[in-house]
């Protein structure tokens, strides 16, 4: 089987098929079980943590990518506003559950990228 390569955007484009409905309700202990259960999933050693560089040492761009979403235990790069939407736009998006907003808020930035002028 070829591997495939996908850049950050395409991955971001791509709709999940992770349950996270059913991920989110597992407790610490059913995830614990299940990752000690899982033969492909040994602990690690202590020679293999001693070898380990950080992320934004190995994969820089990802980690910058990371730190762009996330929530709102980082200072706020984002303005509070307002916004009147029709009740079906409403609750489409949020229907799509967790990241609505967020969701807006992609599409809604690469609309006024693609109709900056120069």
């Amino acid at each position: 089987m070829a591997i495939k390569s996908f850049t950050i955007e395409e991955l971001e484009k791509k709709p999940s098929r992770t349950d996270w409905k059913r991920v989110d309700a597992l407790t610490d202990e059913e995830i614990i079980r299940a990752a000690e259960a899982d033969p492909d999933n040994s602990p690690l050693t202590d020679d293999q943590l001693v070898g380990m560089s950080p992320a934004q040492e190995v994969i820089p761009e990802i980690v910058e990518a990371h730190r762009e979403r996330r929530g709102s235990h980082r200072t706020p790069s984002k303005a509070p506003v307002s916004i009147r939407l029709n009740p079906e736009v409403a609750d489409y998006f949020k229907s799509q559950g967790k990241g609505w907003q967020t969701q807006i808020n992609t599409i809604l930035r690469e609309y006024a990228k693609s109709h900056q002028t120069a």
